[in-house]
């Protein structure tokens, strides 16, 4: 058995795809024996006041001594010094997700600001684990972090028993999914339907409206300025039948990202059979393969235009693509591998 001290800013049941990762991780990890000590972490991200720092402090005081700590980098990012003084007791572990100075919509002062944080942050780790490809490069190349100190867990994924399309005479159903913030470019996705009135279509998105009220509140008032009020639905969260079911009735799925630190909804997408359209944005390059998707540059509406008039008037395209994302779906990484290979990395180095 092993034990590892987690320390997790905020709540764990927040519904986005890095607790849903966390979650997961914790779970597989306690199934197989080992025992994981949850450390609740403040949720002031990504300014921690100084009663914060020091509730901080308190957390990790209570973990004993060479207690290999894994820390997730939403808090990491922004306590360079406490992982510092951390490190001289605790073997410590890094979960980076995406790095935080990569958030769209920040000032370049706190962009710059998070960057230098995060890098001396980084630098007083033992190990770093990331969830992609890209998102390694990035810190060896952006963050001085040396390759052979990061380990790739992608994400698993929770394979279907079955996988059907529920058959559609009307509109052809788009999909996208994830929180109502600015890096998942919901903006440029209703500035790129707007043109394609003509073509019959609906849209769902489903994903948390309170992480950025203003975010949310000027969306729908993009909707609506558009003339797209009946075609574009908000269904904000959903639980996982709900969710699953959304997939399943789905026949395009849409990602319109600026970037991802991997898209786990993109992987969910496969496992169903969907056809998308997506973004290059971040790791998304990687985690949707050319076979399974129409994909465009982030942040530009005529290419996403172009792809979504493609994608919804052509059935056989979408067709193809479907056929793609299955094949593509067989060699997704399951949970219960995403966990063992973080164990093992954790284990390597208390050696």
């Amino acid at each position: 058995m092993t034990r590892i001290a987690f320390a997790i800013p905020g709540d764990l049941a927040t519904a986005t795809g890095g607790y849903a990762y966390d979650r997961r991780v914790i779970a597989e990890l306690r199934a197989t024996g080992d025992r994981i000590d949850l450390v609740a972490l403040w949720d002031g991200f990504p300014d921690p006041d100084a009663i914060d720092r020091q509730a901080v402090r308190d957390a990790f005081a209570a973990i004993p001594d060479g207690t290999p700590t894994l820390i997730d980098g939403l808090a990491l990012g922004v306590l360079p010094n406490e992982a510092e003084a951390l490190a001289v007791r605790l073997p410590l572990f890094a979960l980076v997700h995406h790095p935080l100075a990569l958030e769209s919509g920040l000032a370049t002062e706190v962009q710059s600001r998070l960057m230098t944080s995060e890098r001396a942050a980084l630098a007083a780790v033992r190990h770093v684990v990331v969830t992609s490809r890209m998102t390694a490069r990035t810190l060896v190349e952006a963050f001085d972090v040396a390759g052979d100190r990061i380990t790739v867990a992608e994400p698993g994924v929770d394979r279907p028993d079955t996988v059907t399309r529920a058959p559609s005479a009307g509109p052809v159903r788009l999909l996208s999914v994830g929180a109502l913030v600015p890096r998942k470019g919901y903006d440029v996705l209703l500035t790129a339907l707007a043109g394609l009135g003509d073509l019959d279509w609906t849209l769902r998105i489903v994903g948390d409206p309170d992480r950025s009220p203003g975010t949310s509140a000027a969306l729908a008032a993009q909707r609506d300025a558009l003339g797209l009020t009946d075609r574009v639905h908000f269904d904000g969260r959903l639980d996982d039948t709900d969710l699953a079911a959304a997939y399943r009735d789905a026949d395009l799925f849409v990602l319109s990202s600026r970037y991802e630190g991997y898209g786990m909804v993109a992987a969910e997408a496969l496992v169903h059979g969907l056809a998308m359209v997506t973004t290059n944005g971040g790791a998304l390059a990687e985690t949707v393969p050319h076979a399974a998707a129409l994909k465009v540059a982030a942040d530009d509406a005529d290419a996403l235009h172009a792809a979504l008039r493609r994608a919804i008037s052509d059935s056989t395209l979408r067709d193809r693509l479907t056929k793609g994302a299955r094949a593509a779906a067989t060699d997704l990484p399951t949970w219960r591998g995403c966990a063992m290979t973080i164990r093992a990395a954790i284990e390597d180095r208390m050696r």
